[in-house]
Order: C-alpha cells, then sequence, then structure tokens
C-alpha cells in the first residue's frame, strides 16, 4: 500500500536508537526525508548516515536536549531553514526512572515530568506554528502505556505520560480544525536498550533476577512477549498517512494487552 508520504519532512526525537531510529527508517522507506534529535551527536551522526544509506533519502541529525527548550527551538529552525517545512512530528526522546515511591528523590520526579512531559510540550509548540501556516501536520506523541495503565514501580513516567495524553487530546481539539492531526502511540515493554536498563533496575527494586524481570515481564502480556520497535514504528508510519486521515485524538496502545499488576507480583 502507497501511504502518500514521499516529499513529506519529518521531525522525529529521540531518534539515534531505539523506537525513533526505527521510526526514521520506516518513514524513509516511504520516501519522507527525515530530521532526527539527540543528546549525544556522535550517536546521532552515526544513526543519520545508516538510515540514510538504508532508505536512500536525506537523514539530518541535530543535536539536542529535548529538556531544554533552546535546543529545541534551535533544532526545529534549523531544520525549517533546510527544508521549508515540516509535515510530521513524532517524538520519542525522554526515559523516567522506575523504582518505589519510598526510594524516588523530587529530583528523579522533577526529570522525568522535564524531559517525558515538557520535552514533548516543548517539541509541540516549537513546530506546530509551521503546521497551522501550511494548513496541513501530522503529530504523534510515542506515549508509554502506563500513562493508561497505572504501575507502582513505573509512577514517575506513568505520571508524565498520563500529563502527555491529556495533553494531546487538547491540542486534538485545538488544532485538530486548522488541519493538524494528533495522536498518541502507547507501548508497553519494547525491546531495545531502553527497556533492558528498566529490567534491570526493575531486578534490583524486586530483588529477583534478570531473567526472572524478563520473564515477569512476558507474563504480563497475554501474547507472551514483548513488542519491537519495528512494530511500533510501523504503527506510526501508519497513523502519519492520510489514508487513515480520520483517526484523530485516538490514544493506541502497542502493547500486547499487557496487564501491568501481572508484572509486580
Amino acid at each position: 500500500m502507497d501511504l502518500n508520504l514521499a516529499g513529506q519532512v519529518a521531525f522525529i526525537t529521540g531518534a539515534s536508537k531505539g523506537i525513533g531510529y526505527q521510526v526514521a527508517k520506516h518513514l524513509g522507506d516511504e520516501g519522507v526525508t527525515c530530521v532526527i534529535t539527540g543528546r549525544d551527536d556522535d550517536n546521532l551522526q552515526k544513526a543519520a548516515k545508516e538510515l540514510s544509506e538504508a532508505t536512500g533519502q536525506e537523514v539530518v541529525g541535530y543535536a539536542g536536549d529535548m529538556s531544554k527548550s533552546e535546543d529545541v527551538e534551535r533544532c526545529v529552525q534549523a531544520a525549517l531553514e533546510k527544508f521549508g517545512k515540516i509535515d510530521i512530528l513524532v517524538t520519542c526522546a525522554g526515559s523516567s526512572p522506575g523504582g518505589l515511591l519510598e526510594e524516588l528523590t523530587d529530583e528523579q520526579w522533577h526529570s522525568s515530568l522535564n524531559l517525558k512531559f515538557m520535552g514533548y510540550v516543548r517539541s509541540v509548540r516549537a513546530v506546530v506554528p509551521q503546521m497551522v501556516k501550511q494548513g496541513k501536520g501530522t503529530i504523534i506523541l510515542v506515549v508509554g502505556n502506563d500513562g493508561l495503565k497505572p504501575s507502582f514501580w513505573e509512577m514517575t513516567a506513568g505520571a508524565a505520560n498520563a500529563a502527555d495524553l491529556n495533553f494531546a487530546s487538547s491540542i486534538a481539539d485545538q488544532y485538530g480544525p486548522k488541519g493538524v492531526r494528533v495522536n498518541t502511540v502507547n507501548p508497553g515493554p519494547v525491546d531495545t536498550d531502553r527497556w533492558d536498563t528498566l529490567e534491570k533496575a526493575f531486578a534490583r527494586d524486586m530483588g529477583v533476577s534478570q531473567d526472572e524481570a524478563r520473564k515477569a515481564a512476558e507474563r504480563s502480556v497475554p501474547i507472551g512477549r514483548i513488542t519491537q520497535p519495528e512494530e511500533v514504528a510501523a504503527l506510526v508510519t501508519m497513523l502519519c498517512s492520510d489514508r487513515v486521515g480520520a483517526v484523530h485524538g485516538a490514544h493506541i496502545p502497542i502493547d500486547g494487552a499487557q496487564r501491568k499488576p501481572l508484572m509486580e507480583r
């Protein structure tokens, strides 16, 4: 199926690896020019080169920290100066510390909300005026399923992600009439480097081995496995297409119907 995305420009945060990297690859395969961001410039430029070679499309990396407004604005402005437009925004940047309430510090709560929530706010705020001006755009926030399914071990992420969902619903109402579609994609455990880090932390806090932590995660998913980043990217890519143009203001889980309490028993 031709998704009619060729010639569009996408701005993807947190794309030097993991889900964001795969989103850039899938969009590139559809003929989309991608601007990717990340905090580590060496890894970012390596990823941009790999993605360009794999897709045959131009991929540009701008290093920046989405927890800083000036970095977000600088990266977005650079993309607009180079390509003249941004048709698609996909936010993937940011992670939140796992942990139990009595062990989480104020700094960890602030860090989670500043990057995982405010980083998304900053990205949308920087991009959406140009989308409104051109009368069309697509915004997809990749928001963990703990925003929909509370977890006592993922409270900082859950709080930030629940805020993201509310934010997305609000801007869908505001900008839908102006031609900008807004949706969220909500993965549970995804087989990335980030999940490996979380798995180790979960094992530490629950007093089990990492192998047992992995089995606990798989046990919480009725299909019996955790999600692959390519699966998330495929869903994001489809949602970017006007072929599903009536999908707007939606929060779409891609987590194998995970049941969080089963992981924490």
